[in-house]
């Protein structure tokens, strides 16, 4: 798993929209509490190390946000920008799943090669496809879209394990969509789990629950085991949604806090006390 030569990267999330309309019953399907509000915060990331830079995931587009309900805040690709990186100068992407809020603004990267798992195309472009709840939270322009790309050389797809980069490795666990991924990154403080949507909130990995969108619950599940083997520690799992995310982790710099954060830094310890 891309350990020999590995150096460790910085890691940001780039938050570039919210939902604080959202209630814990469309996030979990067994809830005490159904009408409780539980705010939705979208991200998407950076790693950036000594000879590379590589983009996780590329948000949703302005279009889509507001179709959903969801409050945009700003083009996922402006923080980038923030942290003086040209979009339009990386090489490498890494799309985690195909939902709409994880592969939207892919033509922002005109000179990138996108890598995304075999599984989810599969899915996509196939039976499962056939039932609209499976397909809710995909875009067939989206997906058309990276049939494209495929077909032109610019989408490589890629087995259970792949690794990106001495680093870098991407790993499908499944559950939230057939060909869920998580990226395992290799910091200054050790290796960290962007779970992407494998996990949405924290709770779900302390509760041992699904989230409420799932191809395969089972799947869902076994993927919390899959993270804690390959994470050094629960203070090494970054989910993909949580607000509290805002909370245990550094802005990048003081003019970019709520908006650019620090995922390789530690949480800080009484955001992580309370979390837990």
């Amino acid at each position: 798993m891309s350990e020999v030569g590995a150096k460790p990267y910085d890691i940001y999330a780039i938050r570039y929209a919210t939902n604080a309309k959202r209630r814990r019953g469309q996030n979990f399907n067994i809830e005490a509490s159904p009408d409780t509000p539980l705010t939705m915060d979208f991200f998407t990331w950076v790693l950036v190390g000594e000879d590379r830079t590589v983009v996780i995931d590329t948000g949703m587009e302005r279009a889509k946000a507001e179709r959903n309900g969801h409050t945009f805040l700003r083009e996922p690709a402006d923080g980038l920008r923030a942290l003086g990186i040209d979009p339009a100068a990386q090489t490498l992407v890494v799309l985690t799943h195909a939902h709409y809020d994880h592969i939207g603004n892919v033509d922002q990267y005109p000179n990138a090669e996108f890598l995304m798992p075999l599984a989810e195309m599969q899915s996509v472009t196939g039976p499962d496809m056939h039932h609209p709840w499976m397909r809710h939270a995909y875009a067939s322009d989206e997906i058309a879209r990276l049939v494209q790309y495929l077909h032109a050389g610019r989408l490589k797809l890629h087995g259970a394990d792949h690794d990106v980069a001495p680093g870098v490795s991407v790993h499908v666990v499944g559950g939230h969509t057939a060909g869920q991924s998580i990226v395992r990154v290799l910091t200054r403080r050790g290796w960290v789990i962007l779970a992407s949507d494998a996990l949405h909130y924290y709770e779900e990995y302390e509760r041992g629950v699904p989230f409420a969108v799932a191809h395969s619950i089972a799947d869902m599940l076994r993927a919390h085991d899959r993270i804690r083997a390959l994470a050094d520690s629960d203070d090494h799992v970054l989910p993909a949604h949580d607000p509290l995310i805002l909370q245990k982790y550094p802005a990048a710099r003081p003019e970019l806090e709520g908006f650019v954060l620090r995922f390789d830094a530690p949480p800080h310890a009484a955001a992580s006390d309370k979390a837990a």
